[in-house]
C-alpha cells in the first residue's frame, strides 16, 4: 500500500485490541447476522475516523489516508471492467459454451471422482468462477453421483477442488486477479508462479480420487447428455470459438500487459460473436458488454452457466475492494498496521517464519472473517513491506495469497463460499472437507516451500 509515514504512534497492544475489534465485529456481522461485507466494512470505517478524531487526527489526514489505501487497488478495478466484458464476450463467441462441450465429453463411467475433478478444473478456467462452476455442473455430477448410488462427500469434494483450481489458475477469475493487484505483480507472471504449488496440488489429488473412484459402475448420465445437446442445439459449439482463447494465451505466453492481452481478446470474440449469432446487433453487444450475457434456453443449468460477465456483474468486487483498501489506508495512516508489523518483526526476520506467519494470517482471516476477499486484501497489505525488507519479490506473497487464502475459504463452515457450496450441492463443509484434496494441499505445499527456499524468488 502507497502510504506516507502514519500520522500517530500506537503500542502493538494497542493495535491488536483495535484489530480484535474490527475483524470481530466484521466476522459477527457477516456470520451471524449475514451481512454482506461493504456493511461492516463501512462501520469499521466510522469507527476507524471516530478513533481518529478522539487521536486529534486531522480529517484531511484521515481523507487522505483513505484515498491512498483505495488508489492502491486501481489497477484491480481497470482489470475488473475489462474481465467482465471478456467473460460476456466469450460466452456470446461460444469460447466458454465450446471448452464446457468439449469438458462434458470427457465424463464417462470411468474413474469418476477423478472425471468430475478434472472436467470442474477445465469449466472452471474457462469461465474463472468456482461458485458457478458449483452451482451448474456441480449440481449435475452430485444429481448423477446420487443415481449411481456413489459417495456424495467425495463427489462434492472433486467438485470443489476442481473448482477453485479453475478459480485460482483462471485469468478470468476475480481473486486472481485482486491477488496480483494487491500486491501489484503482473496477473500472467502471478499465474505462472503458481503452478510450482498447484501444478504438485493437482497431481496428488487426482491421484487420490483416481484411487478412490470405483472401477465399474452402471453408465447414468442423462444429465450430462442434456447439457451437451442444448449446448449444440444453441449453436455455440464451434472450433472456431477457440480463436479468442488462442489469441488470449500467446498474449500472456509474450508477457503482454494484461489490459492489452484482455483487450485483444475482447475485440476477437467479438468478431467471433457476430459470426456465430447472426441476429446479434451492435445495440445488443453493447447490452452483454456492460449487463451481462443472457440467455434463456429453457433449460436452468445452462442458463446458470452462460448466463454471466459484463461490467456490472463486476461491481460487487470492485466496490468491496475499494472499500477493503480505504480501510486498509486507514489502518495504516493511524499506526495500526506498523504496530502490528513492529510487534511480529522478531518473527519476520526470517524466510520461513515470515511464510508461516502470513499463511497462518490468511487462514486465520478466512476463519475469523469468513471472506476470502478480505483474507487476499488484508494479508496482501500487512506482509508486503516485510516481505519486501526480506528481499523476495512480491509474486512469492500473491502466490501464498492465493494458496492459503482463496482455496480456504470453502473450507470453513461459516464462510461465504462454505454456505453457498453447502446450499447448492446438499452436502454439509465437514462431510466434505476430508475430500478436497487441492484445497488442502496448496497451503502445505506452500509452506513446504517457504521452509525450504525452493521455488522462493528473490529480487
Amino acid at each position: 500500500m502507497n502510504q506516507d509515514k502514519p500520522v500517530i504512534k500506537l503500542t502493538t497492544l494497542e493495535a491488536i485490541i483495535i484489530t480484535i475489534m474490527i475483524l470481530g465485529g466484521i466476522s459477527i456481522s457477516i456470520i451471524r447476522y449475514e451481512a454482506v461485507p461493504h456493511i461492516p466494512i463501512i462501520l469499521a470505517i466510522f469507527l476507524l475516523l471516530l478513533f481518529g478524531m478522539i487521536k486529534r487526527v486531522s480529517l484531511k489526514e484521515l481523507e487522505n489516508g483513505m484515498i491512498e489505501g483505495a488508489k492502491s487497488g486501481l489497477g484491480a478495478v481497470m482489470l475488473f471492467f475489462f474481465i467482465g466484458m471478456l467473460i460476456s464476450s466469450w460466452m456470446a463467441s461460444g469460447t466458454i459454451p465450446t471448452f464446457i462441450y468439449f469438458a462434458l465429453e470427457l465424463v464417462n463411467g470411468d474413474f469418476f471422482y477423478s472425471v468430475v475433478f478434472v472436467v470442474t478444473a477445465i469449466v472452471g478456467i474457462s469461465i474463472g468462477s468456482s461458485l458457478t462452476t458449483a452451482a451448474t455442473l456441480g449440481v449435475a455430477f452430485i444429481g448423477v453421483s446420487s443415481a449411481l448410488e456413489l459417495s456424495l462427500p467425495i463427489t462434492a469434494g472433486a467438485i470443489i477442488s476442481g473448482a477453485f483450481f479453475g478459480d485460482k489458475m483462471s485469468p478470468l477469475s476475480d481473486t486472481t486477479n485482486l491477488a496480483s493487484m494487491v500486491v501489484k505483480v503482473d496477473l500472467f507472471e502471478h499465474i505462472k508462479n503458481m503452478l510450482w504449488s498447484t501444478i504438485p496440488a493437482f497431481v496428488i489429488s487426482l491421484i487420490l480420487f483416481t484411487i478412490l473412484s470405483p472401477q465399474e459402475i452402471p453408465a447414468s448420465f442423462e444429465k450430462i447428455t442434456s447439457l451437451k445437446e442444448t449446448l449444440q442445439q444453441l449453436n455455440l459449439v464451434h472450433y472456431y470459438s477457440f480463436v479468442p482463447f488462442v489469441i488470449l494465451a500467446v498474449l500472456a505466453i509474450k508477457r503482454i500487459s494484461a489490459i492489452i492481452t484482455l483487450s485483444f481478446g475482447i475485440i476477437s470474440s467479438l468478431i467471433v460473436a457476430f459470426v456465430v449469432q447472426k441476429n446479434l446487433t451492435f445495440k445488443g453487444m453493447m447490452e452483454f458488454l456492460f449487463s451481462g450475457y443472457t440467455m434463456d434456453s429453457g433449460v436452468e443449468e445452462i442458463d446458470q452457466l452462460l448466463g454471466r460477465g459484463g461490467i456490472e456483474s463486476m461491481l460487487f468486487s470492485i466496490s468491496l475492494v475499494l472499500l477493503a483498501l480505504a480501510l486498509g489506508g486507514l489502518l495504516f495512516k493511524l499506526g495500526v498496521i506498523p504496530a502490528l508489523l513492529d510487534g511480529m518483526s522478531k518473527l519476520l526476520y526470517k524466510v520461513p517464519t515470515l511464510f508461516a506467519t502470513t499463511v497462518a494470517t490468511a487462514i486465520g482471516t478466512n476463519f475469523l472473517v469468513g471472506e476470502q476477499y478480505l483474507s487476499i486484501l488484508l494479508t496482501g497489505n500487512t506482509f508486503e513491506k516485510s516481505f519486501r525488507k526480506a528481499g523476495l519479490h512480491l509474486k512469492n506473497l500473491s502466490r501464498v495469497l492465493e494458496d492459503a487464502g482463496t482455496v480456504i475459504n470453502p473450507l470453513v463452515p461459516w464462510g461465504v463460499c462454505g454456505i453457498f457450496l453447502t446450499g447448492v450441492l446438499g452436502v454439509s463443509t465437514i462431510d466434505y472437507l476430508p475430500f478436497t484434496f487441492f484445497c488442502l494441499l496448496c497451503p502445505l505445499i506452500t509452506l513446504f516451500y517457504g521452509l525450504t527456499g525452493l521455488t522462493i524468488v528473490k529480487n
